[in-house]
């Protein structure tokens, strides 16, 4: 059958626009993207195996080219055009966190963050630069590691906050391994980073680890 065939309610498209994406799944979501089945399958079952064979949205959306073009469906085509539809998402956030405006949304926070930490091999930590008025001032990655380990060093950290003025910070780095959770040396770094910056009078309001699935956040946590 057809998704043409099936109720309003239940194709991804009409459901997306009478209640939100948000209520989607991510094979709805995909399949919209695919616009189209292949013999016998439609959207969504495509959708559907290549999530299975993927193993998760995110992978597939991380997948090299090579990889990409060998699931079902796909090609060169389709992975420039999925290449545009990331890169439009991540220049969206960057407008919103470099318009100036205070930060007023956790979730264009959390966002914008994602997008420029996920999908490293490798541990990136970041920090995003404050002024007073929580306006932002600019995002930048301080310290690169290894495929499990970054060394953050709190002296050169507090050099580029007084730098660029900061009068608070939010912390992020990136979890290779897709585990979101801190580890005990993520939770020593941070106090330590804390206690650096406070010397200073430097708030630090926050530090996400960016995973699988939602950022984790100390502030949200109790942990900071």
């Amino acid at each position: 059958m057809s998704i043409k065939d099936w109720p309003a309610e239940e194709r991804p498209r009409e459901k997306l626009l009478a209640k939100g994406v948000e209520v989607l799944t991510d094979a709805e979501l995909l399949a919209i993207f695919l616009r189209t089945g292949i013999a016998g399958k439609t959207a969504v079952d495509l959708a559907r195996e290549l999530l299975d064979e993927f193993g998760s949205l995110q992978t597939l959306l991380e997948a090299d080219q090579a990889l990409f073009c060998q699931g079902k469906g796909l090609g060169s085509a389709k992975y420039a055009q999925l290449q545009a539809v990331l890169e439009m998402a991540k220049r969206h956030y960057v407008e919103i966190m470099q318009r100036g405006d205070a930060l007023t949304s956790p979730t264009a926070t959390r966002a914008y963050l994602s997008a420029q930490l996920r999908g490293y091999s490798y541990e990136v930590f970041a920090c995003l630069f404050l002024d007073n008025q929580h306006r932002v001032i600019l995002f930048e990655e301080l310290f690169r590691g290894t495929i499990d380990s970054a060394s953050v060093y709190p002296r050169e950290v507090v050099k580029r906050a007084l730098f660029h003025n900061a009068a608070a910070v939010i912390f992020a780095h990136n979890h290779p391994s897709g585990v979101n959770e801190p580890s005990q040396s993520d939770r020593q770094i941070t106090e330590k980073l804390k206690q650096s910056l406070n010397l200073f009078d430097i708030r630090v309001l926050d530090h996400f680890i960016i995973g699988d699935g939602q950022p984790y956040s100390f502030a949200e946590h109790g942990v900071l």
